[in-house]
């Protein structure tokens, strides 16, 4: 037996998972309180003792570890074109398993530097103008920065002809240059970004959330947890060399704070009347609903669904909807527990955080006419042909009716012009195995694909 302890240190809870290397198998998963206020050591050991409860005492060869603990890495994101150089920033960002708390357009002012001050976040990404194109936007908005005397690192991405300016002009603050994130009109090259993001998460970072003592455990890496599940979903699609993946998927994490979804797909039109607008769509993707959560988000859930909804779905009153979700919104640590209402109300609530968050991930289709007859535009990815949906989050492994919420992902008459999956099979990751199995990977990726093919729950096909 070669036994791995996996490590997620989380907002809320740290999460261990012990697997046998050799075996290819489970040994046992434990969660406990992250204590990121004190010491998240403090977690991470009460996580232990629940883990050894369960598996006994275990001698680990190996640790790996991934966190989004204290809020994750936090980025801000300045672009010229909303469409165009902000989009691709943006991509970069969520890639790297960040969570973007301002997108900025064109050139930032005064107003922008006052957000930027307060909101001191983790890490700037810096870009603009394909190469050799605009210069002005990127320049300025270097000026901008450089007059904060910023202490978070600024990583520059943009038109080749102004980094080097730029790096002048940000003199004496923590510069990291990449390639063009958009080098040409509509061409994404992002993977540069992505691991000058993931680097200074390595070395900036985990001092910062409080994981260094933690990180002396390890035996070689940490990474944001968001990336980690990213990696497992490569790997679960696409497969490894002698073991192949399950193919094209959508993976839904439903948390307190906010939903996450990643899709691992072409999603280009096939169709020979259908047209592509925008950037081209990365094959892996994620995408972070920051206002959609089942607690600390849940105003979000309601402002976006409407009462009315949560009502029918839930079988209550409106005006006890709005109760307890008033309720619920400053008491988040609540959980249903036995009490029906909440219950009912959790399953509403988590259903319409699917659908909202899958609906504005997946792309759109516009039909319109031309010379040459009827045409289809399709802007962002086309999903409709994913035959397997993963779902993950308290709200859908603790549940009989997790089937019922996931089948929200799919394609509805209401909304027939979403590229949402039209038929999947519903794999359910109720044993929160998917960060733990995106840190294995790393090392040991058919092990890794062969757990998650054992272990990710059939909840059979939705319609």
């Amino acid at each position: 037996m070669k036994p791995i302890l996996l490590i997620d240190f989380g907002s809320t809870y740290t999460k261990v998972t012990a697997v046998d290397a050799e075996g290819e198998k489970l040994l046992g998963t434990a969660a406990s309180y992250t204590t990121v206020q004190t010491d998240v050591g403090d977690g991470l050991r009460n996580a232990l003792e629940l883990l050894h409860e369960k598996t006994g005492r275990i001698d680990y060869a190996e640790t790996y570890a991934c966190s989004s603990a204290a809020g994750g890495l936090r980025m801000m994101v300045s672009g010229l074109v909303p469409e165009l150089t902000s989009e691709a920033a943006k991509m970069a960002s969520l890639g790297a398993g960040a969570k973007i708390i301002k997108v900025f357009s064109f050139q930032l002012t005064e107003d922008d530097l006052e957000e930027i001050k307060e909101a001191k976040p983790d890490i700037f990404l810096l870009v603009g103008g394909t190469d050799g194109g605009n210069s002005e936007c990127i320049v300025h908005n270097a000026e901008m920065l450089a007059s904060l005397h910023p202490d978070f690192p600024i990583v520059l991405a943009g038109n080749r002809s102004a980094v080097r300016q730029c790096q002048r002009i940000l003199e004496g603050c923590e510069v990291h240059i990449c390639d063009n994130v958009m080098p040409k009109f509509g061409v994404l090259n992002i993977e540069p970004t992505q691991k000058q993001i993931r680097s200074i998460f390595l070395d900036r970072i985990i001092s910062a959330k409080g994981l260094s003592q933690a990180a002396a455990l390890l035996s070689d890496i940490i990474m944001p947890t968001p990336a980690a599940v990213l990696a497992a979903m490569n790997l679960l699609a696409q497969g490894t060399e002698g073991e192949t993946g399950i193919g094209d998927l959508v993976a839904v994490d439903v948390g307190g704070a906010t939903t996450d979804v990643y899709s691992l797909a072409d999603g280009m039109p096939e169709a020979m009347n259908t047209v592509f607008r925008g950037l081209p769509e990365p094959y892996s993707k994620r995408t972070v609903e920051g206002d959609i959560g089942m607690r600390y988000s849940i105003h979000g859930i309601v402002a976006e669904a409407g009462v009315r909804r949560i009502a029918q779905l839930s079988g209550l009153s409106e005006s006890r909807v709005q109760e307890l979700v008033d309720y619920l919104g400053k008491n988040t640590e609540t959980l249903p527990g036995d009490d029906e209402e909440l219950e009912k109300l959790d399953f509403a609530l988590a259903s319409m955080a699917i659908e909202i968050a899958v609906a504005r991930h997946a792309g759109t289709m516009e039909e319109t006419y031309t010379m040459m007859g009827q045409t289809f535009v399709q802007s962002g990815k086309d999903l409709t042909r994913v035959k397997k949906i993963i779902v993950t989050g308290g709200s859908l492994i603790h549940t009989k009716r997790t089937a019922e919420i996931a089948a929200h992902a799919l394609l509805s008459p209401q909304d027939p012009m979403s590229l949402r999956p039209r038929r999947a099979e519903i794999l359910v990751d109720r044993k929160y195995i998917l960060a733990a199995m995106g840190l294995l990977s790393i090392h040991y990726p058919q092990t890794a694909l062969r757990i998650m093919k054992k272990e990710l729950e059939n909840n059979g096909y939705s319609e």
